[in-house]
């Protein structure tokens, strides 16, 4: 075997090993969310997508959910519960009509991402988040965790509404 080789496979080997603890080990305050310790990956913007979808209402949002590749692989096996390691990535962005594609089709039709809402992580461990169905959770904004302990406490309970099948997550794959 090649050093070559071998160098690139160890780097790519570490490489999928840093999401997972970048999520709960070091940081400041400013970048790990309370209760759940959750921070935001390393390279998660390069994730592949699991779905997008258009939230109406007050919201009014357009969001992007991304997904780790053990995430990916249960989502496209249909593999529930979600194995620990997995990590999805919802990014949300204010609503906004598309200017320059509407002059080009005459009427205001095109619509794309504004400013930056929020950004959240959900991060699987069946131990160390037992008694949130396996799951810990984490909101950013502006690249810094949102601090308000009150608010996360909202994330578990939001996600019983899914169907028990579901894992606690909302988001389906997308074909």
């Amino acid at each position: 075997m090649n050093l070559a080789y071998f160098r690139s496979s160890a780097i790519a080997a570490a490489t999928c090993f840093l999401p997972l603890t970048s999520n709960s080990v070091g940081g400041s305050d400013d970048e790990i969310s309370p209760i759940f310790g959750v921070g935001i990956p390393a390279g998660y913007r390069d994730w592949r997508m699991i779905s997008v979808a258009h939230e109406a209402g007050d919201l009014n949002d357009l969001r992007a959910v991304l997904g780790n590749d053990i995430a990916i692989k249960a989502f496209r096996e249909g593999t529930r519960p979600f194995p620990d390691g997995t990590v999805i990535a919802r990014l949300a962005w204010k609503h906004v009509p598309s200017q320059e594609n509407n002059a080009a089709f005459g009427r205001e039709q095109s619509f794309i991402p504004g400013v930056s809402t929020n950004l959240q992580i959900s991060v699987k461990d069946a131990k160390k988040y037992i008694e949130t169905g396996g799951w810990g959770y984490g909101q950013f904004e502006g690249g810094k965790a949102n601090r308000s302990e009150a608010l996360m406490k909202t994330c578990f309970p939001c996600h019983t509404r899914t169907k028990p099948t579901d894992d606690f997550v909302f988001t389906h794959y997308a074909q």
